[in-house]
């Protein structure tokens, strides 16, 4: 039987609020469009449990994988609209689906809404999209370069711009994702506004903008309370989802439609799989060793159906082996050292298969002290990081080489953004 965790106490508010709009007292009017969210979201299945954006790690295999285990929703990683609007190869690079691939909602950075309508136009065209949703909480230095992401939240007129211009010029739905500012009720005035500027959905991080690891601080689930009760369209959670006890507790306590998990996903794909994890999902809950080596076999069988850049298998091979990894060190040194392929990523984890079969064990027996598994642990994060500056940096050249530059004074400013900072190995938001 699960038992539900117990809700977690709010977030302090201590620092200084970043909002530039006045907050409201008064209640809203119910907006025009929430009886037509309300059609929309029951015509995909009213999801309740979505994967949530990631960087490079919510790609396609990685989606169908979560889908084949319980996921009804799920997010493509966060996009750079201007990228995606003006470069191909970026475009058919991180934006792969298949027709299981839905409900889909495919997510734009931007801060300049011409940019953005443009993206999502192209996507509106494809026919692959259930909606459109506005990264609004990266909190990441790179956003905060670019000026998007969390960062716009101080910038709300821009926000309500964007938001409104989707909703006025798509025949597809808008939605959004936001975080909390430290004030409840500025959090509740920032969510109405995204709501009354044409959001059909809005998803709630339950965190601060400072406030980037999530191992380190527990999400406000009472502001994600609020942002329900004050809104007319549905409305999901997000923060402190690491297996189904979790989901419970988040939905009873929030009253939120569904909810969004990134961090427990990527530990365990199969998180959303009532059958298999309803009796054990508990407490600080891990799913066993060998479950995940299974999972980690079934992701490598769809990337070979359905290929995606290398550096994303990468990263899920080594969250979900990397225990076993730390025992068999000969392979963890083979697919860091050898040029990376599905075919050695494939044969990698059927060696481990075979090698645990004939331990009769159904658990790693580590070589690697937990200080070695952290510092290799962040050598990949460092080398995934170096692959995604120059693949955005590339992506970069080709524009300016065919003149698919902006042409104005900030465009080198532009360039800069999209250096990650992946200094605290955050994939998300």
């Amino acid at each position: 039987m699960t038992v539900p965790a117990p809700p977690p106490p709010a977030v302090p508010a201590t620092a200084p609020c970043a909002a530039n709009a006045s907050v409201s007292a008064e209640p809203p009017l119910r907006p025009a469009h929430a009886d037509k969210a309300w059609e929309w979201f029951r015509s995909i299945g009213s999801p309740k449990f979505h994967v949530a954006p990631m960087v490079d790690q919510s790609e396609l295999p990685f989606r169908l994988l979560c889908r084949r285990h319980g996921a009804t929703c799920a997010y493509t990683p966060m996009l750079h609209a201007r990228i995606f609007s003006q470069d191909k190869k970026y475009r058919e690079e991180m934006l792969t689906s298949s027709p299981e691939d839905r409900p889909l909602l495919v997510q734009f950075c931007s801060n300049e809404p011409q940019h953005l309508l443009a993206a999502a136009q192209r996507v509106e065209a494809m026919g692959i999209a259930d909606a459109i949703d506005i990264n609004f909480g990266c909190p990441q230095r790179i956003a905060k370069r670019g000026g998007y992401g969390a960062f716009l939240m101080d910038d709300l007129p821009k926000v309500e711009a964007m938001v409104r211009l989707l909703a006025q010029n798509l025949r597809i739905p808008v939605t959004a994702k936001i975080r909390i500012f430290p004030d409840l009720a500025k959090t509740v005035a920032y969510a109405r506004m995204v709501e009354a500027a044409g959001a059909s959905l809005v998803a709630v991080h339950g965190r601060l903008r400072e406030q980037k690891d999530n191992t380190a601080t527990r999400a406000d689930w009472d502001a994600i309370r609020a942002v329900k009760a004050a809104l007319s369209v549905p409305v999901l959670a997000n923060g402190n989802i690491r297996h189904l006890g979790d989901v419970e507790a988040c939905l009873s306590y929030t009253g939120a439609d569904g909810v969004l998990s990134a961090e427990g996903l990527l530990a365990d794909p199969a998180l959303f799989d009532g059958p298999a994890r309803a009796a054990v999902a508990v407490g600080d809950y891990v799913p066993p060793p060998l479950e995940r080596l299974a999972l980690a076999a079934e992701y490598m069988a769809l990337t070979a159906a359905h290929p995606v850049p290398l550096r994303m298998v990468r990263g899920h091979v080594h969250k979900m082996i990397g225990d076993w990894l730390a025992e068999h060190t000969d392979l963890r040194e083979k697919i860091n050292r050898m040029p990376p392929s599905i075919q050695l990523f494939l044969q990698v984890v059927d060696e481990i298969l075979a090698r645990a079969a004939a331990s009769g064990r159904g658990h790693p027996v580590p070589q690697l002290s937990a200080a070695e598994l952290a510092a290799a642990d962040r050598d990949e994060a460092r080398r995934a990081a170096i692959e995604e500056q120059e693949r955005e940096a590339d992506a970069l050249d080709r524009l300016e080489r065919r003149g698919g530059g902006c042409g104005c004074a900030g465009e080198e400013e532009e360039a800069e953004e999209l250096l990650i900072d992946w200094s605290d190995g955050a994939l998300f938001e």
